[in-house]
């Protein structure tokens, strides 16, 4: 009696080359395409598995869905880049329209409370300037002293700008025309330069949380060149 031959041991093919052999062969399927009907693979959000139509189905609607998202998201940051556009655009605006440091200082506060929702700020300028002006300077102009200079040396830490957390201290000493808050606020404050010191500019809000230190101060060092600027403009008529 004939011995029985043992099977042959079975041969699984290698996933990674059967991907590439039908990457390079896209139309394999051509002709085939009741074995399209016949594969299943794994089911994306449940056990078991689908019809390979099924799957490519929902992969697409995944697609969409987050191409749908990204535009979205693109749409509301061109939105709110129009946005500030605007309102940075009126600002300045109303700043060109100042006649005097202290309009400047008032069309500043008005501005950016109305349109930035910074309740409070503070134009600090050294006597160099002030002492050529017919009045003393208004709130929310300040005359810059070494206390005040030192301490705000201080917080910006060697940088032009910076956002901070302001303490009720400091606060009532450098805003001390706004009502402090009840613990601490927080700051955006630039240096204002035009080939010399002119002071510094402060943006105050009594949440401790609206000028992170995590914020960009892009916006607030643009605004402060343009505040010295028109510092120094508006100074040179009269005493220039």
């Amino acid at each position: 009696m004939p011995r029985a031959q043992a099977p042959e041991p079975r041969q699984t093919l290698d996933p990674d080359r059967v991907a590439q052999w039908l990457a390079r062969h896209p139309d394999f399927f051509v002709g085939r395409e009741g074995l399209l009907q016949q594969l299943k693979v794994p089911h994306p959000e449940a056990r078991g598995v689908t019809s390979l139509l099924e799957r490519l189905i929902h992969d697409l609607r995944a697609r969409a869905e987050n191409a749908e998202w990204r535009l979205e998201q693109l749409l509301d940051s061109a939105r709110h880049n129009e946005a500030q556009y605007r309102r940075t655009r009126e600002l300045v605006l109303a700043l060109l329209e100042a006649e005097d440091n202290d309009a400047l200082g008032q069309a500043l506060a008005t501005q950016l409370s109305e349109r930035f929702r910074t309740p409070a700020i503070a134009l600090w300028c050294p006597a160099s300037l002030t002492d050529r002006e017919p009045h003393p300077p208004q709130p929310p102009r300040q005359v810059l002293d070494d206390a005040a200079g030192l301490r705000l040396a201080a917080l910006l830490d060697g940088r032009t700008s910076r956002c901070t957390r302001l303490s009720r201290t400091d606060w009532q000493r450098l805003l001390p025309h706004a009502p402090p808050p009840e613990q601490a606020g927080s700051c955006a404050l630039t240096r204002l330069t035009l080939g010399e010191p002119l002071g510094y500019l402060v943006l105050a809000s009594p949440d401790p949380e609206y000028f992170r230190a995590s914020l960009d101060t892009l916006f607030t060092e643009y605004l402060g060149e343009v505040v010295a600027r028109l510092l120094v403009r508006l100074a040179e008529p009269r005493y220039g």
